[in-house]
């Protein structure tokens, strides 16, 4: 392979990670069929492997796409001959003039405009949220085809295993299609009920682009940026709504500490070995600002308490001198609030910060029948470093090989690979 094919393969690579929910959702409008937008955006972005190393990258790659994807599904439709197909052709031939402004969008001279209400991805999150599908199928199926996650991505983000997240995916596509759920952009009055389903999907977008579940990195910038966005535009479309307030709080200052999250190879910092000087501290006051907006709310929901835990974290100035028993009282608020598996994690460690690890650990091994946590690398992790600390070597070795069968990007597995070598090799240090 040549230095022009590795430069054309990381340009497919970026315009899939970066325009296939767009593209998805484009398509999604015009067909009214997820599973034909599917196939016809597959189609494109496979025309666009075998094209591009010769003909070169198009100047609007986006573009390119929508447009191949067109011709695509009209050429489907065409061959299949039903009527409901003919339809179909009708209604994306009159769309020609509405394709053509999305073309001109895509190619970037009306970039301003995606960043509006008018957001082709945000309104089919709501669309997609649609009250006849179970919550978790709601989110579920949004993060697959619109948030461009895989299924492996999505069956982490729930903890379940892919087979399970592959079965709800298609029983909600199949529920979309017996119950004719329109894809349409629903109405102000609809908006309130569905805006749970979409927060959640933004906030397990950026979950993601955190500690990517696969893959060579540990972060995914891309995706952390499209999850920004959107809570961007949310704000502005809701800008007394708490929650929406306190979710782009919370993910302004997680993700203010993204670039001393690794080190000069790609390798995982972790948060007490960090150098904060190198924490965004313009987001850091941005986030603050937007959670001190919402502190007279004497009910907080998950996202405004998650959003003051990240705030603490920012403000200290080391790990020995932030306010771990602030912390672990607003764990202990999320338990009650939102409770699950992950939250009953971090509040063990933070009470292994607070207490010490003897406390942490007796909370996690209380956890240790979950199901969810039992598949879920950082329970395992958790419990390896505390075990750690308190001289259990053995244990601490056992548990980082757990870690170790479960973990998915290679950052992490490198990362749990060392901590492991170090205990068999010299022991606890």
């Amino acid at each position: 392979m040549t230095e022009d094919d590795v430069g054309t393969s990381d340009t497919v690579d970026a315009v899939f990670r970066e325009e296939w929910g767009r593209l998805l959702a484009t398509l999604v409008g015009w067909l009214r069929d997820l599973d034909l937008a599917e196939e016809v955006a597959a189609d494109a972005i496979a025309a666009a492997v075998r094209h591009w190393p010769t003909d070169g990258v198009p100047d609007h790659p986006t573009a390119w796409l929508l447009t191949t994807a067109r011709r695509r599904a009209v050429d489907l439709l065409r061959r299949r001959k039903t009527y409901a197909a003919k339809l179909a052709i009708l209604r994306v031939e009159a769309d020609r003039v509405e394709t053509e402004r999305l073309v001109t969008t895509a190619a970037g001279t009306e970039q301003a405009a995606r960043d509006t209400i008018g957001d082709d991805r945000l309104r089919l999150f709501f669309t997609c949220c649609h009250p006849a599908l179970a919550p978790e199928a709601r989110v579920a199926l949004t993060l697959r085809y619109l948030a461009g996650l895989s299924t492996v991505e999505v069956a982490r983000a729930f903890l379940v295993p892919e087979t399970t997240m592959a079965q709800r995916l298609t029983r909600a596509k199949r529920k979309i299609r017996e119950a004719n759920i329109p894809y349409r952009v629903p109405g102000p009055s609809e908006i309130p009920d569905r805006l749970p389903a979409v927060l959640s999907v933004i906030y397990v977008v950026f979950t993601e682009a955190y500690a990517a579940s696969q893959g060579p990195d540990l972060t995914r910038p891309d995706l952390a940026d499209e999850a920004i966005r959107l809570a961007r535009i949310l704000h502005r479309l809701m800008p007394h709504d708490r929650e929406v307030l306190g979710l782009l709080a919370l993910l302004l200052l997680t993700h203010a500490r993204h670039p001393a999250r690794t080190d000069s190879d790609g390798n995982p910092v972790l948060l007490a070995d960090q150098d904060r000087s190198r924490w965004d501290r313009h987001t850091v006051d941005e986030g603050v600002a937007l959670l001190e907006q919402a502190l007279p709310d004497r009910d907080p929901g998950p996202y405004l308490i998650q959003a003051a835990i990240a705030a603490l974290h920012d403000q200290a100035d080391s790990m020995e001198t932030t306010d771990w028993p602030q912390i672990v009282a607003l764990y202990n608020l999320l338990q009650r609030v939102a409770p699950s598996p992950v939250v009953s994690l971090n509040r063990a460690v933070a009470v292994g910060m607070a207490d010490g690890p003897q406390a942490g650990l007796a909370l996690l091994d209380d956890l240790a029948d979950s199901p969810a946590l039992e598949r879920y690398h950082l329970f395992h992790s958790a419990r390896a470093g505390l075990l750690k600390q308190l001289g259990r070597e053995s244990e601490a070795a056992q548990a980082y090989r757990q870690a170790l069968d479960l973990v998915g990007n290679e950052p992490e597995r490198a990362f749990l690979r060392r901590q492991l070598a170090d205990i068999e090799h010299h022991g606890h240090r």
